[in-house]
Parts: C-alpha cells; structure tokens; sequence
C-alpha cells in the first residue's frame, strides 16, 4: 500500500473543489456553502463518536477518515489551511494542555 497523508488530502480536496460540480461531490458542498460544510461535518463528528461508543474498530476507522475528509472541505471553505492549524497546534506545545486551556478562558 502507498503511503497517503493529510496533506495529500488537502491536495485532493483542492484539486477536487476546482471541478465541476457535476463530477466532484467536493465541489458541490463547497457551491453550497460554509454552513453546509460545517453541517456536514458535524453529522460526521456524530458518527464517529457513535463508532467509538461502539467499540467498532473498522466502522471507527471509516467514519474518522470521512470526519478528516469533511473538516478539510470545511477549512478550505473558510480558506484555513492545515498548515495554519499545524502551526497553532506547535505554538500550544510551549505549555501543558491544562495551562494552555486555562489561559484561553481568561481571553
């Protein structure tokens, strides 16, 4: 099996929402809108905390590669890219978890 990352994703998601919506089931949810990805990922937030709850490893597996799937047709809606994100997940590791999470309620 090839090796396939997130950002090989991210590629895919870019090349896909410059298709035509005829072909792209990508761009069709992009066309739709912000609001419609995010529903769309919410739904698949669900069911990837139901295949967890349910201790279904395989079904845990496909549901959390649609959920990265969707959140990355969302960010790209918002024009967010993964870097962005990697980089503020690097900027939270110059403290613990809990300081960094009590540091962002006094905001």
């Amino acid at each position: 099996m090839t090796s396939f990352t997130i950002y090989d994703l991210e590629r895919r998601v870019a090349e896909r929402a410059g298709a035509d919506p005829e072909t792209s089931y990508t761009r069709k949810l992009l066309d739709r809108g912000v609001g419609q990805c995010a529903k769309k990922f919410g739904e698949e937030a669900v069911e990837t905390v139901l295949a967890a709850v349910a201790e279904e490893r395989g079904r845990l597996i496909g549901e959390t590669a649609d959920l990265l799937y969707h959140l990355l047709v969302m960010l790209r809606a918002r024009g967010v890219t993964l870097a962005e994100v990697e980089r503020a997940l690097g900027e939270r590791t110059v403290r613990s978890g809990l300081d960094e999470k009590a540091a962002r309620k006094l905001d």
